[in-house]
Order: C-alpha cells, then structure tokens, then sequence
C-alpha cells in the first residue's frame, strides 16, 4: 500500500493551525520528526545514515521503536515544516519507518 502524503501534509498543516491557536510559534526552531519501526528487527543505523546524509540529526527514543529526526533551527511556517517531513518520510519509508507526528524544540 503506498503512503498518503496528501494526507500527511493536510495533518501537518492543521497541527500547526491548532498549536498556533494555543502558543506563540517562534519564528525559527528546530523540528523533531518521528518515525515508529514496522518492527523491532527494523535497520535503525541504516536509516539513520540516510537521514544524517540529508541533513537531519537523529536519535533513537527510549521506547527502542522511534526514531527521532531533528532539522534546524529552520522557519516556522506549514510549509516549511512540511517540506522537510515530507523528505525525511521520503527517506524514512523504505526502511520501514512510518512517520509520527513532529515537535518544535527549543
């Protein structure tokens, strides 16, 4: 089954709507992406060399099954933080990594 970026980019974007109706976004930040492991056998240093190849830092959270994605500090806009979700599932999926929402760190 092929991913929906359509819908991807449509919860992004009304994530942002709604965080911005309760705080003050910055005008830049770093963003956290994360990615949930199809399973536990997973190639986490595999996709991480890929996305550290990209530009993204990355760790992996103490649950042993997300995979973090950190760029920035970039603009904080919808489409800015789309833009690098979008390419970091691009590069997540293969591997078997599906996307999970995202954060702005401070």
């Amino acid at each position: 089954m092929s991913h929906d970026y359509a819908a991807q980019r449509a919860e992004t974007f009304e994530t942002f709507e709604e965080i911005g109706k309760i705080e003050d976004l910055p005008a830049r930040a770093v963003v956290n992406f994360l990615f949930l492991a199809d399973d536990l056998d997973a190639p986490f240093a595999k996709v991480e060399k890929a996305l550290k190849a990209a530009g993204f830092e990355t760790r992996l959270d103490e649950d042993g099954e997300t995979l973090e994605a950190r760029i920035g500090p970039i603009a904080i806009t919808a489409t800015a933080i789309w833009t690098e979700e979008e390419r970091a599932t691009k590069i997540a999926l293969p591997f078997g990594f599906e996307p999970d929402g995202w954060e702005l760190l401070e």
